[in-house]
């Protein structure tokens, strides 16, 4: 089979596609034959080496959907030509994959496989910080960084749903109109305007009750000054870079506040937890309070220029890559 591997850690460059030979599935797995593969920041991070592989050479990607090849010894509940969809799994860059099928779940049949793919580790990531870190509610205000991307567009949507105010930050005027058609009630162009100083004339002095930041270091003192005291700063991603080492009595500086960077999985560790969280995301996307958008489809050989394309912020929504 076809797979992407990388063989050192580098740019965009160093994924290269060639042949693979995929073993059998062990105890607890499920081969999948991946239909559409969801591409990450995460996918980056390990490519790069910001965040270490588990070895060298690896296969990047941690979301899919495709069908069940075969099954594994003690695996109950999936069969062969089962609808599925998948995060958390390294090795989903290729056109099969042996998923661990504790993070497994079957794929509703009025889900798509694009669709899918591309909603998974983002979905998930946005149930875990609306429901799970912060639980969001109706008269909360929030505010989104990087509001038109991929998670982004997942968490504004979700939150209107639930009753609150969204506040995203983009880059670009194009950006801006996709927020807002997506349920921002304010739209803030970081590289026009100081985006704290409008938080706070936007919420007439009060601050937002939780920050949701992908960006990291760029965002990070101004996230902070956007927060009302006792609030929330929720990391979740660094796209500018890490946030530096602080003083943790900064927090206490800006209004006794509380931070936190919790990851997806440790979310999943729990068969029930992936189960229940898959299933709040499956709801609010069948009931149509969240859309997700699939930015652009690319062959899997080209997952070099999907990697371009998402470093670029040059993306809205997802991206897949198709076997």
């Amino acid at each position: 089979m076809k797979a992407i591997r990388v063989h050192q850690h580098g740019g965009p460059d160093v994924l290269a596609y060639e042949n693979f030979e995929l073993g059998e599935p062990g105890p607890g797995e499920v081969r999948v034959r991946n239909r559409a593969i969801g591409v990450n920041f995460v996918d980056i991070y390990l490519r790069s080496g910001a965040y270490p592989p588990p070895q060298l050479p690896f296969i990047p990607g941690k979301e899919g959907a495709g069908e069940v090849v075969s099954v594994g010894h003690d695996v109950e509940g999936f069969k062969p030509g089962d609808r599925v969809a998948y995060a958390e799994a390294l090795g989903a860059y290729a056109e099969e994959h042996n998923v661990p099928a504790r993070v497994l779940v079957h794929l509703p049949e009025d889900i798509d496989f694009e669709t899918g793919a591309a909603m998974m580790l983002k979905g998930l990531t946005a149930q875990y910080l609306l429901r799970r870190t912060f639980r969001v509610e109706a008269g909360h205000t929030l505010l989104v960084h990087a509001a038109a991307g991929g998670v982004g567009l997942i968490l504004t949507q979700w939150a209107k749903h639930l009753g609150a105010k969204v506040i995203g930050t983009v880059g670009s005027p194009e950006k801006a109109e996709l927020a807002r058609a997506n349920g921002a009630d304010y739209v803030i162009d970081y590289g026009k305007e100081n985006f704290a100083t409008r938080v706070l004339e936007i919420t007439e002095g009060e601050g937002v009750d939780v920050v949701y930041d992908s960006i990291g270091k760029a965002t990070f003192e101004g996230s902070l000054d956007s927060l009302r005291p006792f609030g929330h700063f929720v990391s979740f991603g660094a796209a500018s870079g890490s946030i530096p080492p602080f003083d943790i009595t900064t927090l206490a500086q800006k209004g006794s506040l509380y931070a936190t960077w919790p990851l997806l999985p440790a979310h999943l560790s729990r068969r029930e937890d992936v189960l229940a969280m898959s299933k709040d995301l499956f709801d609010v996307v069948a009931r149509g309070a969240v859309n997700i958008r699939v930015h652009a489809r690319l062959p899997l050989a080209e997952a070099a220029e999907a990697h371009r394309r998402l470093e670029g912020r040059q993306t809205t929504g997802a991206l897949v890559l198709l076997p």
